[in-house]
């Protein structure tokens, strides 16, 4: 069993479920999004700037934004542990592993931020 310090979940199952979860939250954004073009033909800026004005719309997105996080932290952490072994890597692999996971985190938190600053900006 592989026990990493930067593995923030408890379990394979909790990793197993947050994956589920984040990826049917996800879906349903994209449904919704799709359904609103699609009963929106002619779609312009007032219309775009109408939906995401709504704070239900915001905290949807804020929720979607969650999800995306905790769907790309789960699939980055299992591909570094599953690839960036010692038997690939050699005695470099632990060192590659946490600068690979550091990067990843660096970049959602990055990505989270800006979309929060998109989203809820003015």
């Amino acid at each position: 069993m592989v026990t990493n310090v930067t593995n923030f979940s408890r379990s394979g199952l909790y990793d197993w479920m947050a994956q589920r979860v984040s990826a049917v939250i996800l879906a349903v954004y994209v449904l919704f999004l799709l359904g609103f073009i699609l009963c929106n033909p002619g779609l312009g800026y007032a219309e775009w700037h109408a939906l995401f004005s709504n704070n239900a719309m915001r905290i949807f997105s804020l929720l979607t934004l969650v999800a995306l996080s905790v769907h790309a932290w789960v699939g980055m952490w299992t591909i570094s542990t599953d690839y960036l072994t010692p038997m690939a890597l050699g005695k470099w692999a632990t060192g590659v592993r946490f600068l690979f996971q550091a990067a990843c985190g660096v970049a959602m938190f990055a990505f989270f931020a800006w979309g929060v600053q998109i989203f809820w900006g003015n």
